[in-house]
C-alpha cells in the first residue's frame, strides 16, 4: 500500500458514502417487497413475524450484495487506473500561436 493523496481519499469518503446509500435505498425497497405480501396473505401474527423475519434477512442480503459490489468495482477500478502510470497515453502540446485563438479558450 502507498501512500494516497488527499482527492483519493476523498472519492473513497465519496464511494462509501455512495454505496451505503444506494444500499439502504435497495435493501428498504426488498424489504418492502418481500413483507406487504405477508400483510395480505398472513394475518396471523406467527406466520407474520416469519415473513418479516425473512423480509429481514433479504433486505440485510440485499445490503451488504451492494455494498461490496459498489466497493468491490471502486477498488478494482482504482487498482487498474492509476493517473500518470507508464503506458498512458500523453496528451499533445499545442503551444499558443501569435494571432490566433488559443486552444485553451
Amino acid at each position: 500500500m502507498g501512500h494516497r493523496s488527499q482527492a483519493d481519499r476523498d472519492a473513497m469518503t465519496v464511494e462509501i458514502g455512495f454505496a451505503v446509500l444506494t444500499g439502504a435505498l435497495m435493501a428498504a425497497g426488498a424489504f418492502i417487497a418481500v413483507s406487504v405480501p405477508s400483510v395480505f396473505l398472513a394475518p396471523h401474527g406467527g406466520v407474520r413475524s416469519v415473513l418479516l423475519m425473512i423480509a429481514a434477512g433479504v433486505a440485510g442480503l440485499v445490503f451488504m450484495g451492494r455494498v461490496i459490489d459498489v466497493l468491490w468495482r471502486f477498488g478494482h477500478r482504482d487498482a487498474t487506473v492509476e493517473i500518470g502510470a507508464p503506458g498512458d497515453p500523453v496528451p499533445p502540446v499545442q503551444p499558443s500561436q501569435p494571432g490566433r485563438t488559443s486552444p485553451d479558450s
